[in-house]
């Protein structure tokens, strides 16, 4: 084994347009979960919560643009960096499976912390679990990685979204059935006016709502293929912005765009129903999600793009810790036992609201990475992962 320490990516090893693209992944994620933080989305729709053009008006824009897009993004990433971790781990003589091993279960713990005591709309624990299925195809080629990926995205997709157009011939209210009031009730109570306890039981049965058994399939085939196709990206590296690598990027940024926005848009140029609201998210998604990705490495080759999003990446730095954090503190914003604006918030405002602490969040990354290598989530998760001191300082490091 090399004597050489293990240590998290730093300085010139940093590929900056990926801390950009995680980044926007963040703000992303933000406007999609921001309602849920202060209402009962998960059981009704946003048209019959809300009403009033300006509210309709941000949930078309939030559907249209982010909606299924950043989740999946993120999915992306994190297959990216699983292979970037794995080069680096054996690169330095290091043994993958026992540091991927640690790896998986911190984030699988910090999932539970975060589901069961912060907010029902974690992600880390699925993260989790499809970074194990994951590790069925590390090894492979990148082109075995890209034809998975593909299959998975297409194939059954297609199928089930075949399938629903068919239910909807037979049920055209088929998307009301899917929402329950009565639930959406009970819940919108509970979060406004609960304790600590009573949110707390509420949160258990809102994850176990969308995380059942009956739903595990629908995640692994959403994010399995983009983990695939973040690896096969990673192993061909072309999210480093190298010349010869950019007319490769281009054409991948026109194959998304050209399938990404069609069916982004899918249920506003035809009808919106059940659907095409699933071929809008498992298609359209997708395909968004790399064309916001190749957008960020062809923009950051422009002095002036570079520039202008370069606050992205004090916040992609740190992404776990901001991800964390934009859920503790709306839950203390909106939850009886925080501030108790549950149920108090108009769509809109919950829009400029997550503007707002993305701003501040942008000015906290500044301040916390000079002084600091990496934030406190993800000192934790090296730690455990290396089970080692890993240094936190920057004042310990040599120049």
């Amino acid at each position: 084994m090399n004597n050489e320490r293990l240590t998290p990516v730093m300085g010139a090893e940093r590929i900056q347009s990926l801390d950009v693209i995680r980044g926007l992944a963040i703000f992303g994620i933000f406007f999609v979960n921001m309602p849920s933080f202060f209402s009962p989305i998960l059981y009704v729709s946003p048209k019959d919560w809300w009403s009033g053009e300006l509210n309709q008006w941000t949930n078309s824009f939030v559907d249209i643009f982010a909606q299924a897009s950043f989740y999946t993004l993120f999915s992306f990433l994190f297959g990216f960096g699983m292979i970037l971790f794995k080069e680096r781990a054996l690169a330095k003589g290091y043994s993958f499976y026992p540091l991927i091993t640690r790896r998986l279960i911190v984030l699988l713990l910090f999932g539970c912390l975060h589901a069961f005591f912060v907010w029902h709309g974690d992600i880390l624990i699925t993260y989790a679990f499809v970074g194990v299925i994951f590790l069925l195809f590390h090894k492979a080629k990148p082109i075995t990685l890209l034809i998975w990926a593909l299959v998975l995205i297409f194939v059954p997709n297609l199928f089930l979204g075949g399938m629903m157009f068919l239910a909807v011939m037979f049920e055209p209210e088929l998307s009301a059935i899917m929402f329950n009031e009565q639930l959406a009730q009970k819940s919108a109570e509970i979060y406004a006016t609960g304790g600590f306890w009573e949110i707390t039981i509420q949160r258990i049965q809102d994850w176990y709502y969308v995380n059942n058994a009956g739903s595990i399939f629908i995640l692994v085939i959403t994010l399995l293929p983009m983990f695939l196709l973040g690896a096969f990206i990673a192993k061909k590296k072309w999210l480093e912005g190298r010349d010869k690598d950019i007319k490769k990027v281009k054409i991948l940024w026109l194959i998304s765009l050209a399938i990404g926005v069609p069916m982004k848009l899918l249920p506003y140029y035809t009808s919106k129903n059940a659907a095409t609201d699933y071929l809008q998210d498992t298609i359209g998604g997708p395909g968004t999600a790399v064309l916001y990705a190749t957008s960020i490495v062809l923009l950051m080759r422009l002095p002036v793009w570079r520039k202008l999003l370069s606050p992205l990446a004090l916040v992609g730095r740190l992404s776990l810790s901001n991800y964390l954090f934009q859920s503790i503190v709306c839950t203390l914003l909106f939850y009886g036992y925080g501030f108790g604006l549950y149920g108090k918030v108009e769509l809109y405002t919950g829009f400029l609201l997550t503007i707002v602490i993305f701003i501040i969040q942008i000015v906290l990354s500044y301040l916390w990475l000079n002084k600091f290598r990496f934030g406190p989530f993800e000192w934790i998760w090296r730690t455990f992962t290396y089970a080692q001191k890993v240094e936190i300082r920057k004042k310990a490091i040599r120049e």
